[in-house]
């Protein structure tokens, strides 16, 4: 390898490099020109991890074993060195002499430097310190580090670096790899519960031909070979609820949604869901799915359903409480919807209690807006909030006692909304009637949004009574590692471009 063509490709002059990057870039080519470039093998053969190494120790010390890391300290001597490599499973510490791998093998090693990536052979052994390491018989270069990795004692703690270079990020932070081993955990198990139960996993679409009518803005970009416009779904309901129509009567989907909206702690404009639909069950039946599937997640992942969230304790172990949105809201800010009349009482309350709202606002959308500011933040152990305004739940089924609420519900949880379900509406009128109504509004707004009339054809075919559940991987993901930033379980989180 020449290492101007590597120049060249990293679009990089001599004069940017700082003193240490420069040292590093001699150091390749004095390797290269010597005939041993660092990136010309392509492979190792690896039988052993740190952690596995000191797990089975007993079984081990005496053996010879092959792994592979990044060295991330050394502690050069005259005759013999120790150094710590990373590997995927933690550190361990290296012991090299130099009467066991040769002088000039020995010399080459302490010319690497420390983000360097090894290979290494040698016997398991235990220190007089008491440290179970690996004393070294071989030692090959595996690949070259040519930036100094941050500081030692001081890590990487620029939390916009730290989310641009998530890479850096595991490397000098490795408690946050385990952050991300969790998520895999977490999903695999939310995945063999609903197969344990029969539901069926299925793929579709991400790129859809219609901006749809619901509240949540959308992406979009441009199909050439057909000429049209396409957006990136923010939804993956009515093409799951096509295939209850089909006949299948469970199925979910673990997919990226994609809202074209604003970022905050627990908003990223793209992110991962899961939605399910269950044919012939209401949303009570979806809500004792929704107490079994967290607690066992939470004892598959955590080993327990007492769960650490900031400073509170949550237990997610049924029965969760169940209140509506009505009586949540007269119990936080002493307001009862049933004392408004009309649309316009419900918005002088609004005004009274200095609530920003729409001036075409209905009570629905108000008594929602009351909930936001004075009750989610009091939802600290799991709660259904139940019964849902129609103004706000444009596919969820009516209550027959009273048709201006909903078989609707959302989940919360450390004051946080973690899900939203409801008994599906399968009246393709009232359904249609609901869309035209959601479409108006958002033209009314300047958004070119359209009604799904495949859908509404599919209705028309008959959908059984269905429960229907969406819920966000990346907040459960923040519930079970501790996390109060969606950006420290996403691996890379969407970021401003610097300038």
């Amino acid at each position: 390898m020449d290492i101007n063509k590597l120049e060249n490709q990293t679009v990089m002059t001599e004069q940017e490099f700082s003193e240490q990057e420069a040292i590093r870039r001699e150091k390749l080519n004095q390797l290269i020109s010597a005939g041993k470039s660092p990136y010309d093998l392509t492979s190792y053969p690896v039988n052993a991890y740190s952690q596995q190494v000191k797990d089975n120790f007993d079984k081990l010390e005496g053996k010879e074993v092959n792994l592979a890391g990044r060295i991330m300290s050394r502690r050069l001597m005259g005759k013999a060195s120790f150094a710590h490599i990373l590997d995927d499973q933690g550190q361990i510490q290296l012991y090299i002499r130099r009467d066991d791998i040769g002088v000039d093998e020995y010399n080459e090693f302490k010319t690497l430097d420390i983000g360097d990536i090894i290979g290494v052979s040698g016997i398991v052994f235990i220190t007089k310190m008491g440290e179970k390491s690996i004393h070294v018989r071989s030692i090959t270069l595996l690949s070259k580090c040519l930036k100094p990795l941050p500081e030692k004692y001081h890590g990487l703690r620029d939390a916009d670096l730290r989310y641009r270079q998530r890479y850096l990020d595991m490397i000098v932070n490795p408690e946050v790899k385990d952050v991300f081993v969790k998520r895999s955990k977490i999903i695999a198990a939310v995945r063999e519960f609903l197969d344990s139960r029969g539901f069926i996993e299925v793929d579709t679409p991400v790129l859809q031909t219609i901006e749809i009518g619901a509240a949540a803005k959308t992406f979009k970009t441009h199909h050439n070979a057909l000429d049209i416009d396409m957006f990136l779904r923010i939804e993956t309901e009515l093409y799951l609820k096509r295939l209850i129509v089909g006949g299948m009567e469970k199925v979910y989907e673990v997919g990226r949604l994609f809202r074209n909206e604003g970022m905050d702690s627990t908003h990223n404009p793209e992110f991962t869901s899961v939605e399910t639909y269950q044919a012939f069950v209401d949303y009570n039946e979806v809500m004792k799915m929704v107490e079994e599937l967290y607690t066992f997640v939470a004892l598959k992942t955590c080993g327990t359903t007492a769960i650490q969230s900031g400073d509170n304790i949550i237990e997610m172990q049924a029965p969760w409480e169940r209140i509506t949105m009505v009586d949540a809201v007269k119990k936080y800010a002493n307001v009862d919807y049933f004392d408004w009349v009309s649309d316009e009482d419900a918005r002088v309350c609004a005004k009274k209690h200095n609530i920003e709202c729409d001036k075409n606002a209905t009570k629905g959308d108000v008594l929602a807006e009351f909930f936001d500011a004075y009750v989610e933040e009091n939802l600290i152990q799991p709660v259904f909030i139940i019964d849902y305004p129609v103004s706000i739940s444009p596919l969820a089924k009516r209550k027959q006692e009273n048709s201006e609420f909903t078989e609707r519900f959302e989940f919360f949880i450390n004051g946080h909304e973690m899900g939203n379900a409801f008994s599906e509406l399968n009246d393709p009128i009232d359904q249609r009637k609901r869309f035209e109504d959601q479409v108006k509004k958002r033209r009314a707004e300047g958004i070119n949004a359209s009604i799904d009339e495949d859908f509404l054809n599919a209705l028309e075919y008959g959908m059984p009574p269905t429960g229907g559940l969406g819920f966000g991987v990346d907040r459960m993901v923040m519930l079970f590692t501790n996390n109060t930033s969606i950006r420290d379980v996403l691996l890379f989180p969407t970021m401003k471009p610097r300038d």
